[in-house]
């Protein structure tokens, strides 16, 4: 039996079978093996691939798309500060449109961001009420402790009390003093404002209550009515609320600008002094 394949056709009575045809031949190339035996026989023949050679200027000649160089003729760029140039951003539109450019609003530089906020003429305001109102309580309080300006002076100050049925007259008289100078030119200096204002405060609301008692009934409308007191009070609740701002020696701390919870203490606390000197040393409901 020989062993080389048969090419004969089917015998009669065998069923034909494609595996009897011989199979395609692959066709060889120049510098080919007849088989292929590695990646490179598969490829093109490199003797045949034409070398890569640029022509002209046209688009197709780059490999690599040119990137635009930019300077300052063509970026607007003047040298002064970027954060006070508007910067404009193009937006996309549709295919075939050309894109819009629009300014687009900048967050403020870092630099600018811790700057306070502008006060306007705030702090003249409180410059102005609070040189008057301090004034107004030194010069009573140098009137008393003097007696200048038709004041008492030390000498007549206790029976000034005594007459107003405070129970201690020349202790009471002495607080009242202390407290209308002291404060007063701390107030006008705009030095420790929050306690100063709360001292005149206090002074502010128990003088009103003993002008309210000098008669019967409301005594706002009379000449010698708690008109004047009534002011003050408001005057000096202002200033504790508010603070000195900064045209004052405080200028510097937070509560000259920004007062916050430590006002209302202050404020509270102005009151219940009034309240105590009020119920203690002198007694009676102010309003009977």
């Amino acid at each position: 039996m020989s062993d080389e394949p048969s090419n004969q056709t089917s015998r009669p009575g065998r069923a034909s079978s494609p595996y009897d045809e011989p199979t395609e031949q692959i066709p060889v190339q120049h510098g080919q093996t007849s088989v292929p035996r590695s990646d490179d026989d598969l490829g093109p023949d490199p003797s045949q691939t034409p070398a890569y050679k640029p022509t002209g200027q046209s688009p197709s000649a780059h490999p690599t798309e040119q990137l635009p160089t930019y300077s300052a003729e063509n970026t607007g760029y003047t040298g002064e500060n970027p954060a006070a140039q508007p910067r404009t951003y193009a937006f996309a539109g549709p295919a075939g449109q050309p894109t819009e450019t629009g300014p687009i609003a900048e967050p403020a530089p870092e630099q600018y961001r811790d700057e306070p906020p502008r006060r306007g003429t705030t702090d003249l305001g409180l410059l102005v009420l609070r040189v008057t109102i301090g004034a107004v309580f030194f010069m009573h309080g140098l009137q008393k402790l003097t007696g200048w300006w038709g004041g008492p002076g030390l000498d007549g100050i206790e029976s000034m009390m005594d007459r107003g049925g405070w129970d201690q007259p020349l202790a009471t008289g002495v607080l009242l003093m202390v407290g209308e100078i002291a404060g007063g030119a701390l107030l006008i200096l705009g030095l420790a404002s929050p306690l100063a204002a709360g001292a005149l405060l206090a002074i502010g609301i128990d003088a009103w209550l003993f002008r309210q008692v000098a008669s019967p009934g409301l005594q706002y409308f009379n000449p010698d009515g708690p008109e004047l007191e009534s002011v003050l009070v408001a005057a000096t609740t202002s200033i504790i609320l508010t603070g000195p701002g900064r045209i004052s020696l405080d200028g510097g701390r937070g509560w000259a600008t920004r007062p916050a919870f430590g006002s209302f203490f202050v404020l509270l606390l102005a009151v219940a002094a009034a309240t105590c000197t009020w119920v203690f040393l002198h007694g009676g409901n102010p309003f009977i």
